[in-house]
């Protein structure tokens, strides 16, 4: 028997979170999702996670042959300076980075009516959402992407991410991949926050899955809480 979900968070409605989520954050760097045709339909799905913590956050349906005009406008916003995030033996070595552009690590302020204000151009992490060779796909069939710079990540910790399985043990979820970033444009506490999330989203749909009650004493809980709590 097919058993409803919120339409929010895609959760079964006995393990929905909404109850969890909290006001996103205004920060100095940016998320743009190219999401894959279905990804964001899928239950599975982290990315939503990114947006619920980071106002910043934008998404696109990617097309072989169609482009939304606001992803290149986007792009080629003055204020941001965006990074495609991919491995970096895909891409040719003159565009692989391993850090940020000097200009994006400079300081950065706050504006008194909560509006962000930066003399510098603030990063913006383009992330593929999809699996692994959906995002193959989009990186090889988006000509717009080529003038980016390539943003490699080199973690030191495996994926935690239990929902589906990689070929690979080092490929991330969309969400981890976020708070990496996050965590090295100087939001350690944002990608701290984001980690636990994705770890209470997880353990909500493997519970659901097993048909196991929600539990907000458990580690992964009780951990969300806590940074709520700061």
């Amino acid at each position: 028997m097919r058993q409803d979900r919120c339409p929010n968070c895609r959760l079964l409605l006995s393990h929905c979170m909404c109850a969890l989520r909290p006001p996103p954050q205004l920060a100095r760097a940016g998320v743009c999702l190219i999401m894959a045709e279905f990804e964001a339909l899928k239950p599975s799905n982290t990315g939503w996670l990114i947006a619920d913590l980071l106002a910043d956050t934008s998404a696109f349906a990617w097309a072989r042959t169609v482009l939304d005009p606001a992803l290149p406008a986007l792009l080629n916003d003055p204020q941001w300076q965006p990074y495609l995030v991919f491995p970096g033996e895909f891409a040719s070595a003159d565009r692989v980075r391993s850090d940020l552009l000097p200009e994006a690590l400079a300081a950065a302020g706050t504006a008194a009516d909560g509006e962000y204000e930066s003399k510098t151009r603030r990063p913006l992490f383009v992330l593929l959402d999809g699996t692994w060779a959906e995002a193959c796909k989009i990186f090889r069939k988006s000509p717009y992407l080529d003038r980016l710079p390539v943003l490699s990540l080199q973690p030191e910790q495996l994926s935690r991410y239990r929902l589906r399985r990689h070929i690979h043990a080092n490929h991330f979820c969309t969400a981890e991949v976020a708070a990496l970033c996050l965590a090295l444009a100087g939001e350690a506490q944002l990608a701290q926050r984001l980690e636990a999330y994705l770890d209470v989203f997880s353990t909500r749909y493997l519970q659901a899955r097993q048909s196991v009650p929600a539990d907000l004493t458990d580690a992964a809980h009780q951990h969300w809480l806590a940074l709520c709590a700061e």
